[in-house]
C-alpha cells in the first residue's frame, strides 16, 4: 500500500485551475496513474486536514517527442479534481 505523500504528486496551479479554484471550490492535483478515487480522498484529507467532498479524475497519455534521429515518450499521467467541503481551503502560497 502506497503512503498519501507518495499518491499525489503536485498541485497544479493554472489559469484554469485558479478559476476552478474560485467558482466551485476544486483543487487540482497530479497523481500517480494507479491511483483511485477513494485513495486520492484520504490522501488530500490526510495531508491538508479538509473534507473532501467530490473527486473527479482524468487520464493523459503521454506523447512521442522526436529531436532528430531520436525518439523518446512523456510518461502517462492522471489528473484530480477535488471539491473540498463548503468553507474548507488549501492555501498553496501562504504569507506571499
Amino acid at each position: 500500500m502506497s503512503s498519501p505523500e507518495s499518491l499525489i504528486l503536485a498541485p497544479i496551479i493554472t489559469e484554469k485551475g485558479t478559476m476552478a479554484s474560485e467558482k466551485a471550490g476544486q483543487v487540482l492535483f497530479r497523481v500517480r496513474p494507479g491511483a483511485s478515487k477513494d485513495k486520492i480522498r484520504e490522501a488530500v484529507e490526510h495531508l491538508f486536514h479538509v473534507t473532501v467532498t467530490k473527486v473527479r479524475t482524468s487520464n493523459f497519455m503521454g506523447k512521442e517527442r522526436r529531436k532528430g534521429a531520436i525518439k523518446g515518450r512523456q510518461s502517462d499521467w492522471k489528473k484530480a479534481y477535488v471539491t473540498l467541503k463548503e468553507g474548507d481551503k488549501i492555501e498553496f502560497f501562504e504569507g506571499l
